[in-house]
């Protein structure tokens, strides 16, 4: 049972915490899930903030809130429990003595420190913390990604870390892995023998994961030009999903025996390195064009600055075991897309043997479709008799589960989800060391061989799927891109 807590949360006027961290955890003293006697402790730059944060962040709620989600007595209860202070990381001085005050009134609860700051600052927070005496035995960081910009800075900041916190007690986020569909995952998998049967290189012939998004930067052109696609998306989220999708069954639900098997995925992957890296991985950049109706810049319009960081990239990938031997995995994220969604999907091979005539139409193969976002939903699309002809005719037909029709109180909260499951310290969905270490020890081979001149991003119009190279990639297996939203006009991308 989830005991009282103290939430001290850095950065508590960043963006997400305005965004995502404080509608969270209002949501859950809404639904009665914070204990009676938990404390929301937010950080502020300066002493101005804190006379003004609880409307600040009153106003945001109603705004990032869906709609009849604000209620102003929840409101007032929940504004009982936040108590902002101004804190200067990087300055040891009397605030923070003024804010192990406030901690140490609290009984001795349990701590939960979570790190809504650039990694920058990781190291000096947390040699803050235990000068102040703060970490107790039961305290626990959350610290948000990116996690170093290669393996070596990544290294470092766990190292850092890691000098004042147990690995136990680090809690590394990745706000997809909160997503109940994402979970819904492993149930979908080995809680159901219909798929769990029908999950590998004997019946699969390609898994797609795509995380399309149609923004621009969005004020975040020094990070994400330092960073690029491949860091941004597929170091973490991607990976991540393709751990889920990839990993053998854990012989409990524990989180080590999760993290175990993930883990082994990760140092399972082919390694792409120098000319590899040509015939296996797209990278991208785009340029101005029509996104829904309106014209929008390029990213070099945008960032204001010549640059060949990648806002698209796609891979195929393999994974060297017995259960996926010859599967290609094909991994695509990009800035400026047609539509917004997240979503795997699993392809299965074609029937052994045709026994319909060719009058009757070409089958289309199964799949299982798992939308991620912005709905969440699963999908089966299998061949069926067209019951609106006469004669025998095919085409393909959507079995659809929408998670919000089959549980009609059901609504999603990644980040409530993961803030709640850091506070009662279950690291299941949450990212171990070894996994970062694994990851980037794939990735950086990549980006190395992105350095050479030759390398640079194609171009591709704002408002379309990405480069013709990542459609080129999928051709020269003989497949392409699965959009379930063009299924029905007959469509591919």
């Amino acid at each position: 049972m989830l005991e009282a807590f103290d939430f001290v949360l850095f950065g508590g006027a960043g963006d997400l915490a305005l965004r995502k961290l404080i509608p969270g955890l209002f949501r859950a003293h809404r639904n009665g899930e914070l204990p009676e006697g938990t404390r929301i402790v937010p950080t502020l730059r300066n002493a101005e903030m804190v006379l003004e944060y609880k409307n600040k962040v009153r106003e945001a709620a109603q705004k990032h809130l869906n709609a009849n989600e604000f209620n102003a007595d929840a409101w007032a209860s929940f504004a009982e429990i936040l108590f902002p202070i101004f804190v200067d990381i990087a300055k040891k001085d009397e605030k923070w003595d003024q804010m192990a005050q406030l901690l140490n009134s609290g009984n001795n609860r349990q701590r939960v420190f979570y790190l809504s700051t650039p990694p920058s600052v990781f190291s000096v927070c947390c040699q803050h913390l235990h000068e102040c005496n703060l970490i107790t035995k039961t305290s626990r960081v959350v610290v948000e990604k990116p996690l170093g910009y290669d393996a070596k800075t990544a290294e470092e900041i766990n190292s850092q870390i890691a000098k004042y916190f147990a690995e136990s007690a680090i809690f590394r986020i990745d706000h997809y892995l909160g997503k109940e569909s994402v979970q819904n995952l492993l149930a979908l998998r080995f809680a159901n023998g219909i798929f769990e049967h029908l999950w590998d290189a004997r019946t699969i012939d390609n898994v797609q994961i795509t995380i399309s998004e149609t923004v621009g930067l969005e004020g975040r052109a020094s990070f994400y030009d330092g960073a690029g696609a491949l860091r941004d998306m597929v170091q973490n989220h991607i990976l991540q999903l393709l751990c889920l999708v990839a990993m053998e069954s854990p012989t409990k639900m524990t989180a080590d025996r999760i993290r175990a098997e993930k883990l082994k995925v990760l140092e399972s992957l082919r390694p792409l390195t120098g000319n590899t890296v040509r015939f296996n991985a797209v990278r991208g950049q785009y340029v101005a064009g029509d996104l829904n109706g309106t014209t929008v810049p390029g990213y070099l319009d945008e960032l204001g600055a010549p640059s060949n960081t990648e806002t698209f990239t796609a891979i195929r990938v393999h994974i060297d075991n017995s259960r996926w031997a010859n599967v290609p995995f094909y991994l695509r994220t990009g800035k400026r897309m047609k539509q917004r969604f997240a979503e795997i999907v699993i392809e299965y091979k074609d029937v052994a043997h045709r026994v319909f005539p060719e009058s009757a139409g070409t089958t289309t193969p199964n799949r299982l479709v798992i939308r991620l976002q912005p709905e969440e939903c699963i999908k089966i699309i299998m061949t069926s008799k067209n019951l609106g002809k006469h004669e025998m005719s095919l085409s393909p037909v959507v079995l659809n589960l929408n998670l919000a029709d089959a549980y009609k109180d059901y609504f999603s909260d990644a980040y409530k989800r993961l803030m709640l499951d850091a506070a009662a310290n279950d690291p299941s969905l949450f990212i171990h060391r070894a996994e970062v270490d694994a990851a980037w020890a794939w990735i950086d081979p990549i980006i190395e061989a992105w350095q050479r001149p030759e390398n640079k991003p194609h171009g591709y119009m704002a408002g379309s799927w990405g480069p013709i190279a990542s459609a080129q990639l999928l051709a020269s297996d003989g497949r392409s891109w699965f959009n379930i939203d063009e299924l029905a006009a007959g469509e591919s991308h």
